[in-house]
């Protein structure tokens, strides 16, 4: 088969965050697969065609994409931040393993991109700077105890830990008692930093801590990013620095 299939990521909204790899995908791609907004961000040429569609049908573009490249189509399937992290890079091999068996002769590449959270991280410091996890706190694919159960968990392992898909307009509770959670696991002075469309020009970043912290600072658009019980703030003139130290001390000793 000379079609393909690249899972790119398309960095968290600045063009100077995509990388120089996944720019020469979409430079030699017939076909472009993935979210309204993020098709939108690729330029129209001669000789592309873009194929936008609705969330939540992430297994119908994934098998469109392949079928394509199945009839020799070079096909890019775009995704925000990495492919690889709550978006659809997961969802093409979901396809591929479900698909005819012919599918599984395709090259099939994925191309890294940066993060929300990466983005975001970067912008306050290093709160990420020591070990850490990644939720995503929608409940349309697992269940809200499975999401209490990890937030639990990752509050008493003292993780630095972020937080995709926080708050929307449809299940605005869960973020509500996410809180809750970390109000029950965590001291109050625990940092939070809330980094909302990083990299593009309605970015916002906010410093909080846990007590102070309300669910309306969160929405779909936001990464919240919770630090560790040895997470630091340092004031200076400008923005402050969040970061977190790399050494652990052995409380046992």
């Amino acid at each position: 088969m000379s079609g393909w299939v690249k899972i790119a990521g398309l960095g968290p909204g600045d063009e100077a965050l995509v990388t120089p790899e996944v720019t020469a995908a979409l430079a030699d791609a017939t076909d472009v697969v993935g979210y309204i907004p993020y098709v939108a961000r690729v330029a129209e040429r001669e000789g592309l065609t873009l194929h936008a569609s609705d969330n939540r049908v992430e297994i119908d573009r994934s098998q469109h994409a392949l079928q394509m490249a199945s009839e020799g189509k070079r096909v890019v399937v775009v995704s925000s931040g990495d492919p690889g992290v709550f978006a659809m890079a997961a969802a093409v091999f979901e396809a591929l393993e479900n698909g005819p068996v012919a599918w599984r002769e395709l090259q099939i590449d994925v191309l890294p991109g940066i993060t929300a959270m990466l983005a975001a991280s970067a912008r306050a410091g290093a709160p990420m700077g020591h070990d850490f996890c990644t939720i995503n706190l929608s409940d349309n694919l697992k269940p809200w105890s499975l999401i209490e159960k990890r937030l639990r968990l990752a509050a008493q392992a003292d993780f630095s830990m972020a937080f995709y898909n926080p708050r929307s307009k449809s299940r605005p509770e869960g973020f509500v008692k996410t809180l809750e959670i970390l109000r029950e696991e965590c001291e109050p002075d625990r940092l939070i930093l809330f980094a909302r469309a990083v990299s593009r020009a309605d970015e916002a970043i906010r410093i909080s801590t846990l007590a102070e912290a309300t669910p309306e600072m969160a929405d779909m658009q936001t990464v919240v990013i919770v630090g560790s019980s040895r997470t630091r703030m340092i004031e200076r003139d400008g923005a402050p620095i969040v970061y977190t130290p790399r050494f652990t001390p052995d409380e046992d000793q």
